[in-house]
């Protein structure tokens, strides 16, 4: 459900993390990054401009492992409640 944006593990940065979330669109990406904006759990989250639809997390020496792995349950969560409400429409 969540992927590298980078194939080639070679090319990753391991402090801006570049990810893709290929079973949704561009508009249900958008939608998860404003949920997760107005839960407060993350801000400027979405990818660059220029780039495909998806997240990019700073992951640097100022932050905490711990809330990476919160965030990455703020992201499961997310990415399943804006697919669900999707497939009801």
């Amino acid at each position: 459900w969540i992927e590298f944006l980078a194939k080639d593990p070679a090319t990753r940065s391991n402090t801006s993390v570049c990810l893709v979330l290929p079973q949704l669109d561009k508009a249900q990406v958008k939608e998860l990054q404003k949920m997760l904006e107005r839960e407060k759990v993350a801000l400027d989250i979405g990818s660059y401009r220029d780039a495909p639809p998806g997240l990019r997390i700073w992951c640097g020496a100022t932050v905490d492992a711990e809330d990476l792995e919160i965030l990455t349950e703020w992201l499961e969560y997310a990415h399943n409640l804006v697919k669900s409400s999707s497939s009801k429409s």
